[in-house]
């Protein structure tokens, strides 16, 4: 099968597949619990292997995984105490809000100094996040030509699994990592009698229905989506025929001085709470990172 992946690709591959579709699919996720049965990547798993199929299917170039992604911080926090609970060792690989919006502020840089005509930022990792990042593409596409869109994957998920589009490590999620990394799913790990109920590591109560047939046929949905939007994209770069100006590192820096840093506070992932949520007791491992820090 040809190779879409960025970094598994030589020279002249590269340079072939951006002649023949210069769009550029980045992908996110998170190390984090999702339940005993599935592999603690799979935010960054599915979100990766779904632009491969993209690729693969509609044309692109797939950058790396990127594995470091918003949580510990906020309503972030008081989630994880809910549902992960006061464990010795969560095995997340997060960052706070600002770091990973930087870094997708470079990660556009890099799209548009390449000359991409378009790129789709897909994450796998679910909470506010996402809509926090779409705002931050909102702010940085006036200033580059690259065409840009950002997603959470649900967002591609129609019609999804009897009407769910996501979940968290639940019949959704679990079936669709099934689907694209088998080796990573362990549905005899589910305990019994946790039917309709959480279980533990984050599960969702229905993970036991998960299936895989289910898993490839979303995925199918999905990687429609994804070649349908990157269509739009092209078209909408062909239409306007942009200038590429943002593919500097001074750029970068001097949107997110002026426009992005002072935003950062009213963000969605900077609040203490998203809504609903209960104030952390003080034993919890959760509450080492609150409140969160002023950065203006």
């Amino acid at each position: 099968m040809r190779e879409v992946r960025w970094e598994r690709m030589f020279p002249d591959e590269l340079e072939a597949a951006y002649a023949q579709c210069p769009v550029a699919y980045f992908a996110y996720g998170l190390c984090e619990p999702h339940g005993p049965q599935n592999a603690i990547g799979l935010d960054g798993l599915k979100a990766h292997a779904k632009a491969c199929r993209a690729a693969h299917a509609h044309g692109g170039i797939v950058a790396p995984a990127d594995m470091w992604h918003m949580h510990e911080i906020g309503g972030y926090a008081s989630w994880a105490h809910d549902t992960i609970g006061n464990v010795e060792r969560s095995w997340l690989t997060s960052v706070p809000p600002w770091h990973y919006l930087k870094s997708l502020c470079y990660h556009v840089q890099q799209a548009d100094a390449l000359g991409f005509h378009a790129a789709i930022f897909l994450t796998g990792h679910y909470g506010p996040n996402w809509q926090d990042a779409n705002d931050v593409i909102a702010i940085l596409q006036p200033h580059c030509g690259t065409r840009l869109y950002g997603l959470p994957d649900f967002e591609a998920n129609e019609p999804g699994f009897d009407g769910r589009t996501g979940d968290h490590a639940g019949k959704v999620e679990t079936s669709l990592l099934w689907a694209v990394e088998p080796d990573c799913v362990d549905v005899s790990r589910i305990p019994a009698g946790l039917e309709g109920r959480g279980g533990p590591y984050a599960m969702g109560g229905d993970a036991g229905e998960a299936d895989r047939r289910v898993g490839e046929r979303m995925v199918d949905d999905e990687t429609r989506w994804l070649g349908e939007k990157a269509r739009e994209l092209l078209a909408d770069y062909d239409k306007l025929a942009p200038e590429h100006a943002f593919g500097t590192f001074d750029a970068v820096e001097r949107v997110w001085r002026e426009e992005i840093a002072p935003a950062l506070p009213a963000m969605r992932t900077m609040q203490e709470k998203w809504g609903g949520e209960g104030d952390l007791p003080d034993d919890s491992v959760w509450k080492r990172n609150q409140p969160v820090p002023d950065i203006t």
